[in-house]
């Protein structure tokens, strides 16, 4: 059986609902076979995030790591790259707001997520679930959480493998309304993100084809 973390958020400011956090606990609920998933919440909080993660990867002793967070974005955004900055455009849950300041000092500048995300997006989009690779996670708490838990792999854990993926809005939560943002039902993001775990318990090598962008 293969042992897998997958994280998720609580409810960021004036929401009641995150489905990150939703998402994690249907694949813990309803796991891919062959899978054993644990989940677990973060805080929406920097200096809270990364010391409750690394506590969850000790506790869980996983094969994988998949962090899940919320973005205003069409579907499964399987993230390749966290930057070693913090440039947080609003407060966290805690009233907090660093403005650029390293997550790591003397870290290296970025890393790449070590999951074959090329394998797992297209997988997913083969299933007719929209996904995409995505070359930002931000420099809020997602890409904090992206940077130091590849820090964390990389100098502490080199044997596991782990990164970062952004999923929806639901049609229900008020953003979709007021501002028009793309959305997709918590139930199809966690059938999709199944397709992930299943496809990163099953390669260790990632599919070479052109995914990038010009801008």
């Amino acid at each position: 059986m293969t042992r897998v973390l997958v994280t998720g958020f609580e409810p960021f400011q004036q929401d009641t609902y995150n489905p990150s956090w939703a998402a994690a606990q249907l694949l813990q609920d309803k796991p891919p076979a062959g899978l054993e998933v644990t989940a677990v919440q973060l805080p929406c909080v920097f200096t809270k995030s990364i010391p409750a993660l690394r506590s969850a990867v000790l506790e869980t002793d996983p094969q994988f790591v998949v962090c899940l967070g919320l973005s205003p974005r069409r579907g499964i955004s399987i993230e390749r790259v966290a930057i070693n900055v913090d440039d947080s455009p609003g407060l966290d849950n805690d009233g907090q707001q660093p403005v650029d300041e390293p997550i790591v000092p003397d870290g290296p500048a970025a890393y790449f997520s070590t999951l074959p995300i090329k394998r797992c997006a297209a997988a997913v989009q083969q299933a007719g679930i929209y996904s995409e690779i995505s070359l930002t996670a931000g420099t809020f708490v997602c890409n904090h959480v992206f940077y130091g838990l590849m820090h964390l792999l990389a100098t502490e854990d080199k044997q596991r493998r782990g990164g970062f993926i952004h999923v929806p809005h639901t049609p229900e939560m008020p953003a979709v309304s007021a501002y028009g943002v793309p959305s997709m039902a918590v139930d199809t993001a966690a059938e999709g993100l199944r397709i992930v775990l299943t496809t990163v318990a099953a390669h260790d090598t990632d599919i070479k084809v052109p995914w990038g962008t010009t801008s």
